[in-house]
């Protein structure tokens, strides 16, 4: 298990329009030509009993999203 520090969505879709609005307040992408198109991305929490999608807190996303929140998230086993 791992505890994160960050932004937890119910649905891929939350997570989705997350990013959309970070990208937008930063202006990301400036052309379509550019190599990055996306500011931050998300990931997904897919063995936790009830699934789902995070974005791992940044300063710079303070502004849009708010404040971030502490969860936990589960790990695969580390091989031995």
């Amino acid at each position: 298990m791992e505890y994160i520090n960050g932004y937890k969505f119910e649905t891929e879709q939350g997570a989705i329009n997350a990013r959309a609005s970070v990208n937008q307040y930063y202006g990301v992408p400036k052309l379509e030509s550019d190599v990055t198109h996306n500011w931050v991305d998300y990931r997904c929490a897919n063995l936790n009993t009830l699934q789902f999608w995070y974005i791992v807190f940044d300063s710079s996303l303070t502004p849009i999203l708010g404040n971030p929140t502490t969860f936990d998230i589960v790990t695969p086993p580390f091989p031995q």
